[in-house]
């Protein structure tokens, strides 16, 4: 085959692709099976490896994501990218639309449902995308053309070569995309995320687009915000104008003139919203013509011609039919309500979060009683209060058991901590977690060994303990492997690396509870050892800044458990380094704590903070009255200007190197 035949074969299998992309997700009327597209497509990417010559930035094979970045770019917003004024009752939109209305009489309303996800910038250069970028604060925003590639929905060519188009959408997460995710992150034992909007905030700005690729994002384009060679006079024209381009355009839009017709669009978007397959919330009520809208202009904040319908949560009665445990990996018994199915915000919901004894306790719940549900952030179901009228005496207490359901320990149930622990670290429900989190990069730092591996060595009866890590041999890991010998010796070569870490990651892959990494640190800089440590009596533990009462009291009980002594004497015979190695070097910069901004050049965020720490200082995350001085690298943001707003000390990396060469 000649190459032009070639070249012609590879454009016609681009074309055919995006004819199914924009079927499937854009128009929602696929025409091909599933196994039928993946075909082409692989068809597709073995001839653009075959002949790189004919590769093409805006070919559907790019959606699969590339190299990882290191950073996110700047972009800086030619046209704002405001945010909405919210309104809260029909009282407060009814004075929105009045005072529009008492100088523009016959103006229109553009009435939109408002998606839940991440703002976004599209730009095309001659119909062709070239950028892609967050909000930002509306004026400054990051390049994440990679990521935005991985979206079907998004268009890599227009179907018309505009010279320039730059439109604003909103990228989601759809309800059943999320499910599925968060169901494998429970399964491999990882945080969940909290609602379909984080779990998108964080896809977004992963610096490896394949993991975004996975993750099966959508958008909707809902706004021009420049526009080059086409004059659009209105936003239902260019609502029209967009869909005319191709592009995933937000559904079922209403054109409004009063505010009867705008408050019953409302109510219908918000008694149907529960069943979309997208989370929104609230309506978008935006003024119709472009020159009304730049006549009245916006305040520092917001646009004056649009407003956001917030709707209140939805809240419905069920029963309350039992209270389960589940037991966490820092040892932490969460009660679950086992509800009486019910139908909230779109979903069939039989569980709900109880929070604590404290909570239970609060709102004086019973076994058998009814309830009032809602979906906390429109999707964790928690109970909101006790029908207490609906009460027929049949209704029992709830009690926590004295020992834990898992492994029979007895239970730390103290009066002044709303949880109820178990603090055996070998319990069989927090082992796999605890292991997990005792070979984690800011623990022991056990590289290559991750969950899977874990989980099949514990199914093994390998793992009884995280002592037993530095008992496992290469042939136990190597079994796990096809040809795993290579493997396995990387992985024990790290186990026996970790030996050597300071001692501050011992104690905090400990997992004792309420001792975060900086608080293992300051208790190993304290007590030097962990014999030392363990020794320690209360008001010794509370003479370290930052330990209180509850802290010291956690830290002690820890230790009293003989179970946990004996996994500490087994890691201690296998050789692991209980000694502190980060002596303090001189205290000039106790008592102040830094704030770390930008990109530093010298060193990386972990050594920067390290040399901080041996000099008796502290970092912290942001920006407050309490931070002491804000080391700037190049491209410091928000925090910076914090700084300077706050009156707080600022320095550069120059003055860093001086201040501790001194």
């Amino acid at each position: 085959m000649e190459l032009t035949e070639i070249k012609n074969k590879i454009e016609k299998l681009r074309e055919i692709i995006e004819e199914h992309n924009r079927n499937y997700y854009i128009l929602d009327n696929p025409t091909i099976s599933d196994y039928e597209y993946d075909m082409l497509m692989r068809e597709l990417i073995s001839l653009e490896e075959k002949y790189p010559e004919f590769k093409s930035p805006t070919s559907p094979s790019v959606r699969i994501g590339g190299a990882p970045l290191k950073e996110f770019k700047k972009v800086v917003h030619e046209v704002r990218m405001e945010s909405l004024q919210d309104v809260f009752s029909y009282e407060e939109l009814s004075d929105f639309v009045e005072k529009i209305k008492k100088d523009a009489p016959d103006c229109d309303f553009i009435v939109e449902r408002k998606i839940d996800g991440l703002s976004v910038s599209l730009e095309y250069q001659n119909g062709v995308f070239f950028r892609g970028s967050t909000r930002g604060d509306g004026d400054v925003g990051e390049d994440i053309t990679e990521n935005l590639k991985t979206i079907k929905s998004i268009l890599m060519k227009l179907k018309k070569a505009l010279p320039y188009i730059e439109v604003r959408g909103e990228v989601f997460m759809p309800k059943s995309v999320f499910e599925k995710l968060n169901d494998e992150r429970e399964k491999n034992e990882e945080p969940l995320f909290a609602n379909p909007r984080n779990a998108a905030a964080g896809s977004l700005r992963q610096l490896d687009s394949r993991i975004t690729a996975k993750r099966r994002l959508d958008i909707f384009v809902f706004n021009i915000q420049r526009i080059e060679g086409y004059d659009i006079t209105s936003h239902n024209e260019a609502l029209r104008f967009l869909s005319e381009l191709g592009f995933k355009v937000i559904p079922d839009y209403r054109l409004c003139s009063t505010f009867d017709e705008i408050k019953n669009e409302i109510e219908i978007i918000g008694d149907n919203r529960g069943e979309l397959p997208f989370d929104i919330d609230g309506a978008v009520i935006k003024v119709n013509d472009f020159d009304l809208r730049r006549k009245l202009g916006s305040t520092s904040k917001f646009p004056k011609w649009a407003a956001a319908f917030k709707y209140p949560p939805e809240i419905k009665e069920t029963k309350l039919l039992d209270i389960t445990l589940d037991v966490g990996r820092t040892g932490v018994l969460t009660p679950r309500a086992v509800l009486s199915p019910v139908r909230l915000a779109g979903t069939r919901v039989e569980a709900a979060t109880i929070h604590n004894k404290d909570y239970i306790k609060k709102l004086d719940i019973k076994i058998g009683d009814t309830v009032l549900v809602r979906k906390a952030g429109e999707i964790i179901p928690e109970i909101v209060s006790v029908v207490k009228d609906k009460r027929d005496g049949s209704e029992r207490d709830f009690e926590f058991p004295k020992y834990c359901p898992s492994c029979g320990a007895e239970l730390v149930n103290d009066e002044n901590d709303a949880f109820v622990r178990c603090v055996n670290i070998s319990c069989p429900r927090q082992l796999i977690r605890g292991i997990i989190h005792f070979a984690s990069r800011p623990a022991m730092d056990i590289e290559g060994l991750g969950t899977a591996i874990i989980e099949q060595l514990a199914e093994m009866g390998k793992l009884k303990s995280v002592a037993d890590l530095y008992y496992l041999k290469t042939a136990d890991i190597a079994a796990l492997y096809k040809k795993g010998e290579k493997n396995a010796e990387n992985i024990m070569s790290s186990i026996n690396k970790s030996k050597q870490n300071d001692l501050y990651r011992l104690i905090f892959g400990l997992g004792i509870p309420n001792v975060g990494e900086r608080t293992a640190k300051l208790l190993a800089r304290h007590f030097n050892t962990l014999d030392n440590l363990i020794n320690a009596t209360p008001e010794e533990l509370m003479e370290i800044q930052d330990v209180g009462n509850i802290v010291a009291e956690c830290i002690v009980g820890f230790f009293k458990r003989p179970q946990n002594i004996e996994v500490i004497e087994r890691i201690k015979a296998a050789g692991v380094n209980t000694e502190n190695k980060s002596q303090v070097l001189d205290n000039r910069f106790e008592g102040i704590t830094f704030v770390l901004t930008g990109g530093l050049t010298n060193f990386t965020r972990d050594e920067a903070t390290a040399i901080i720490e041996k000099f008796g200082g502290k970092t912290a995350s942001s920006v407050s009255k309490k931070t002491g001085i804000v080391l700037a690298g190049e491209d410091a943001g928000s925090k910076l200007q914090k700084a300077k707003d706050l009156g707080i000390k600022i320095i550069d990396e120059n003055e860093f190197i001086n201040l501790i060469k001194e």
